[in-house]
């Protein structure tokens, strides 16, 4: 027992001196601040966070492990900045969505979040300065590109300043955890889909009632005894809800990719990607044509989706993701050599690659 106290009186000298090295930083990060004030700066750099979190991990030899140490910088970042002016960030709400989620992931807790109920509020949100940055989904690795959101960058001006790939897992929540007092499941129609399977071989015939979320879905199911709801496991614990069942969803390989989305985009970081969105002339091996400079400048696309312009019958809008930054000499010449086959071309944004 003595040497037990012992190892805990270290643990409390040690949290001490952690307690006021936090307080020594957060005193410069005032000083930043007031420099940044009378300079006009932004005070938000996502390229400044990348790069401490990467030469933080760089720096760990453990046993503490690089994934945690991300989580607690990215709060002490998230507090950090919130001492200077807290970001407002726009997100498909209630909380507890996964869309919150990923904000939670990308600016930390210390952040204000506005939840909206719709994609084109969030972009509405950031157009009218009611938010500083916006949070949307793009993609799911299972049931691929969300249109709408595509849709929206052909309606706003706005930049993706950074993407964030967050794993997805469902679970079957109830106010009593009981699965034999269920007649009902509320579902967001993104969830249901990618829980068929477990829904059709657990629940066959049950009604499936639609809403607009899975955080709302949770919400209606802690008012309801005789419903379930398909959520995260933090709406479990915002709506006080007991699993019945965790990790329903039909994949275990489930990430949804979301963007953040700004009225401008970062520098570059060294490892970046670029999305634009570009329509071509109507002519043949026009895409072959369009294309062709990013392969002869040996620059990977990483994905091309295209969607109706809704302004002429069969014309589409090609939307491209690449790896390079739109200041990389190479890759702002081959977007320039592009622009020369295409009616309209513009540079989404240059950002982070959310695979760090």
């Amino acid at each position: 027992m003595k040497e037990l106290e012992k190892l805990r009186k270290e643990i409390d000298e040690i949290d001490n001196e952690i307690l006021g090295l936090l307080n020594k930083r957060s005193k410069i990060v005032l000083d930043i601040a007031h420099i940044k004030r009378n300079e006009n700066a932004k005070f938000y750099s996502p390229e400044r966070e990348r790069q401490i979190l990467e030469r933080l991990t760089a720096l760990n030899r453990g046993p503490f492990p690089n994934e945690t140490l991300k989580v607690i910088y990215r709060e002490i970042l998230s507090a950090s900045l919130s001492l200077e002016e807290p970001l407002k960030v726009a997100c498909l709400g209630p909380l507890a969505t996964f869309t919150h989620l990923a904000a939670l992931r990308h600016f930390g807790s210390s952040a204000l979040f506005v939840p909206v109920i719709t994609i084109k509020e969030v972009f509405d949100a950031v157009e009218t300065d009611k938010t500083d940055f916006g949070v949307v989904p793009i993609e799911n690795s299972n049931e691929g590109v969300i249109s709408y959101t595509l849709d929206m960058f052909m309606d706003y001006d706005l930049k993706v300043s950074a993407e964030v790939m967050l794993e997805i897992t469902h679970n079957l929540l109830s106010k009593s955890g009981d699965r034999t007092k269920i007649k009902k499941i509320y579902t967001f129609s993104p969830a249901t889909a990618q829980c068929r399977r477990w829904l059709q071989a657990n629940f066959a015939g049950m009604p499936i009632i639609e809403s607009t979320s899975t955080a709302n879905a949770a919400e209606l199911a802690s008012h309801d005894e005789e419903a379930a709801a398909i959520a995260s496991d933090l709406a479990a614990k915002i709506y006080n809800l007991k699993f019945i069942e965790k990790h329903i969803e039909d994949s275990r390989h489930n990430f949804t990719r979301f963007l953040v989305i700004s009225k401008e985009f970062p520098k570059k970081t060294g490892r970046d990607k670029t999305s634009i969105m570009f329509s071509l002339k109507d002519k043949p091996g026009s895409l072959y044509s369009g294309l062709e400079p990013f392969k002869k400048a040996r620059i990977n696309l990483t994905k091309i989706e295209s969607r109706p312009s809704k302004r002429k019958a069969w014309e589409y809008i090609f939307f491209v993701d690449m790896e390079g930054h739109v200041e990389d000499k190479k890759l702002k010449n081959a977007i320039e050599d592009v622009k020369a086959n295409c009616l309209y071309l513009k540079i989404l944004g240059s950002y982070p690659h959310g695979g760090f």
